[in-house]
């Protein structure tokens, strides 16, 4: 009778391993096709030396929070001055679905669990993620060759046979760490946003207050993408140029998306676009971009370009207030109309902090002939930072005000009734 209980564990183990294999497998697999696909429709198939499966490699690990380093030179002659900070969100997104749906789903249907069920499930997961990103990063390393032209170093290259070279590596050490705070954070955001996922019993009287805001607020952020994507279609079908614009949807929609939704609520992003790299689109943007010092994005900047820029207030005052609605709706019935001001506040500050960090970007190259001046037309530099403490505030502000008016308009729908039961069942 003693080796009853052992055996059960020992058969929860395998479980929890197996189903964190299936997890893992599944969202590198899905991570994998979206950046092999993206990278396809923007011509990175035709990469020399058969570098096209590093280059997804590397697109993988920069999307589960990895470091990916840049340099180049060209001998004695010439050295690069490289740098890379952007995270393909639409590979990132995917990923984050495909693991947060496996890693659930063996969870469903109970309201309570205990601590250390969900760590002996966390921990294999995280393990199996940390173990596949290094493998990842290992292949995720090439050097190519560059095409100076009629620059001084093509011109003195050929002679000496130095010709300049850019390559890119992961870093071990940056990508596992970073790929633990990815990982650990999906986890956590799976378990606050889903209704159906089990908590440990102290934790389940902060289900009012946490869950219904949550879950409002990552809809909110899958609504912006799901646009995005009509308006990718849309561009696609009347503007041409599909293959870009399918790259822009595979590789970095959310960047683009969730960037609309903060100009739409007030927010302001700062940056600046020199040389032949830049934004692929919207081209409004790039524009903007594109001014001798460091350029402010909001509506108003947007606006002066192109007046359709003001549609983004609406769209963003419209599925807010949605947001507002469904938080309301999904949350018991006690649960005041300030109350509900407060919870989404909070998310909509949260995800907007989130977005804030995830969707920088900050890119440069610039290749010098022996330390004197750059070479024409191979240097660049693409920026995009927040506007911090206005996108957060503003974050802030108008998500208090979405969650106040859909207390109010949530009246008359069904609300959900107290969750309190499962704890008192469990001390039954």
């Amino acid at each position: 009778m003693s080796q009853t209980p052992r055996s059960s564990s020992s058969g929860s183990s395998a479980r929890a391993w197996r189903d964190a294999l299936v997890c893992v497998v599944a969202a590198f697999a899905v991570m994998t096709t979206v950046a092999a696909a993206g990278l396809a429709s923007a011509g990175a198939g035709d990469l020399p030396d058969g570098a096209f499966p590093r280059v997804v490699a590397a697109v993988v690990v920069m999307a589960a929070g990895g470091s990916v380093e840049v340099s180049g030179g060209a001998g004695f002659l010439a050295g690069a001055d490289a740098s890379l900070s952007v995270l393909p969100l639409s590979v990132s997104l995917a990923g984050a679905l495909t693991a947060g749906y496996f890693f659930l789903r063996p969870l469903h249907n109970r309201a309570v669990a205990r601590p250390r069920e969900l760590l002996g499930r966390a921990l294999p997961l995280t393990l199996l993620w940390l173990l596949a990103l290094a493998g990842a990063a290992l292949f995720a390393r090439q050097t190519f060759g560059l095409s100076p032209g009629d620059s001084p170093i093509g011109v003195i290259g050929e002679l000496l046979d130095a010709a300049p070279t850019v390559g890119f590596r992961a870093d071990l050490p940056a990508t596992l760490l970073f790929g633990l705070l990815w990982i650990l954070g999906l986890l956590l955001v799976a378990l606050l946003v889903s209704r159906r996922a089990p908590l440990p019993a102290r934790l389940v009287r902060f289900h009012a207050a946490v869950r219904p805001a949550a879950f409002a607020t990552v809809v909110l952020l899958l609504a912006y993408v799901v646009l995005g994507i009509g308006a990718g279609v849309v561009a696609a079908a009347t503007q041409g140029h599909a293959d870009r614009t399918l790259a822009v949807v595979l590789l970095g929609l959310p960047n683009l998306a969730w960037l609309a939704l903060t100009l739409g609520f007030g927010g302001a992003w700062e940056g600046k676009v020199e040389g032949p790299f830049g934004l692929p689109m919207p081209q409004v943007l790039d524009q903007v971009l594109r001014g001798p010092d460091l350029s402010t994005v909001d509506v108003a900047s947007l606006a002066e370009r192109d007046g359709r820029a003001w549609w983004l207030v609406a769209v963003a005052a419209v599925l807010l207030l949605g947001t507002g609605v469904v938080a309301a709706v999904r949350s018991p019935a006690h649960v005041r109309p300030w109350q509900h001001a407060l919870h989404l506040g909070v998310a909509l500050a949260l995800a907007t902090l989130t977005v804030c960090l995830l969707a920088r970007v900050q890119a440069q190259f610039g290749l010098s002939l022996l330390g004197i001046g750059e070479a024409d037309g191979l240097g660049g530099r693409v920026e995009l930072v927040p506007v911090l403490w206005r996108t957060v505030g503003l974050a802030l502000l108008w998500g208090a005000v979405a969650g106040f008016l859909g207390a109010l308009l949530a009246r008359p729908l069904h609300h959900r009734g107290r969750v309190d039961e499962p704890a008192a069942a469990v001390r039954r």
